[in-house]
C-alpha cells in the first residue's frame, strides 16, 4: 500500500540549466527599483573610488526586470548565499 504523501506529492520537475548562450558581466555597483509590477537591478561598474571625489560617474551596463515574486526569491536565495559565505570566509561589514 503506498504512503498519503506520495499520492499527494506532486513529483519535482528536473531542471537542466542550459549555460550555451550566458555570457557574464563584472559588477561594483548595483542600484535597484521599482514599480508595482517589476523590480528593476541596475548593474554598472565605477573604475574610480577616490575619497573625496564630488563627481562618480557609473557606467551601467546591465538591467535585469524582475516580477516581485521572482525578486523577493532571488532576496532569498541571496541570503543563503551570503550566509554560507560569510560561515566560510567571515561577516562582510558594509
Amino acid at each position: 500500500m503506498s504512503d498519503t504523501n506520495e499520492l499527494n506529492t506532486p513529483a519535482q520537475p528536473k531542471i537542466h540549466w542550459d549555460d550555451s548562450e550566458m555570457q557574464t558581466s563584472y559588477s561594483n555597483v548595483c542600484n535597484v527599483m521599482g514599480t508595482r509590477e517589476e523590480i528593476m537591478l541596475l548593474f554598472g561598474s565605477n573604475q574610480a573610488w577616490q575619497t573625496g571625489q564630488t563627481d562618480v560617474n557609473v557606467k551601467l551596463s546591465n538591467r535585469i526586470l524582475l516580477t516581485p515574486h521572482a525578486a523577493k526569491r532571488l532576496k532569498v536565495l541571496l541570503e543563503m548565499g551570503l550566509k554560507e559565505y560569510e560561515t566560510r570566509f567571515g561577516e562582510i561589514k558594509l
